[in-house]
């Protein structure tokens, strides 16, 4: 397995660690509740190194990330991030990805670390004109940190005003005496925060000084475990899980990252069917009243029926309730549907409900 450059300090620190993706990751270092909940209400430093980034540059690199991608590039501006997703030609999703414009004609994309080499050898087929394509996923580091006190911790580690970068937006400049961070305000927890991009080389550096600023505001090394359950609160969709290769962005309740006013991309005449036709199924968030957690390929019921599959699930840390999402027939998908959720040894009780599953407070 592939290592980030923080595994030592992982191992050091005692963390369950795991495969993940083609790297060891670590997936809890006390409690995913405790780790949940530190994030939710002060704040916890994940490393997500593992995650790719593709620089895209030339005169021609809006027209190609327009044709690879449901988004309209056009609308980003310098020092914006753009969340979108690549479309097969089927209908499908190749992956999910955030989109930061860096310069004139000059990006980068970060794409899932499982899916770094399948996004690399799909989009390479599409280049053509004054396009150049770089894959920096082994130099580049990030660390996420993520929370309502990430602001007071971070401030003391760089002259940029951390408040006045707005969601989705991005900062270049030095940050713990490294030089080119990029310090972006997006994250996967619905917790607030920012995300960390520096070279590999100064990830130690990186971590231990974010860990010392914040050793007295609550600050934790958080896991994947609470990584999960942070955004399944939030209802965010998991590549693998929750969108794959076989749904499109309209089922899954993406069809406001799916611009298909914006010119030819793939699938783009499937989408525009899809939305003139409607969908067959949905992406619904559901609640269960039981203490099981529904789990990924979980049957969904109505009666006898069988009406859909779980995608994702798990025990809610702020709710205290199993709560989940999946895939079901356009029939059933009403806020307020009563679902069966079969375990195979027993059926859980469950309701359609409105995502997030968790807001958080101010």
């Amino acid at each position: 397995m592939k290592t980030t450059g923080l595994t030592g300090i992982h191992k050091e620190l005692g963390a369950k660690m795991a495969g993940f993706a083609g790297y060891e990751m670590p997936i809890v270092y006390s409690t995913i509740k405790e780790e949940h909940m530190a994030v939710r209400n002060h704040a916890g430093v994940f490393d997500v190194s593992h995650m790719g980034e593709f620089i895209v540059r030339g005169v021609d690199a809006e027209a190609f990330l327009q044709k690879i991608s449901s988004n309209n590039v056009a609308k980003l501006k310098i020092g914006q991030a753009q969340y979108s997703c690549i479309p097969n030609t089927s209908g499908g999703i190749v992956d999910d990805f955030l989109l930061y414009k860096l310069a004139d004609a000059e990006y980068m994309m970060v794409v899932n670390a499982g899916n770094i080499q399948k996004d690399w050898d799909w989009i390479s087929q599409f280049l053509e004109g004054e396009v150049e394509l770089r894959n920096i996923s082994d130099k580049e580091g990030l660390l996420a940190v993520q929370g309502p006190k990430a602001i007071e911790i971070l401030q003391s580690l760089t002259t940029v005003d951390l408040s006045s970068i707005p969601f989705y937006h991005f900062a270049v400049g030095t940050f713990a005496g490294i030089e080119d961070v990029i310090i972006s305000a997006t994250g996967y927890t619905g917790a607030g925060g920012f995300e960390l991009y520096a070279d590999n080389t100064y990830l130690i550096d990186l971590w231990n000084k974010v860990m010392e600023a914040g050793k007295d505001k609550g600050l934790v090394p958080a896991g994947l475990g609470c990584r999960d359950t942070l955004r399944l609160e939030m209802g965010y969709c998991l590549y693998g899980n929750d969108i794959t290769d076989d749904t499109s962005p309209i089922e899954a309740g993406l069809g406001w990252i799916t611009k298909t006013k914006k010119g030819v991309f793939n699938s783009v005449d499937i989408f525009k069917a899809q939305r003139s036709e409607g969908v067959g199924r949905k992406l619904v968030g559901f609640k269960v009243d039981d203490r099981r957690v529904p789990r990924n390929g979980y049957k969904i019921l109505v009666g006898e029926q069988e009406v859909g599959f779980v995608t994702s699930g798990t025990l809610s840390p702020c709710l205290d309730i199993p709560i989940g999402m999946g895939y079901v027939s356009k029939a059933h998908s009403a806020v307020g549907s009563e679902i069966l959720i079969d375990t195979g040894r027993k059926q859980l009780k469950g309701v359609v409900c409105t995502l997030p599953f968790y807001i958080q407070e101010e």
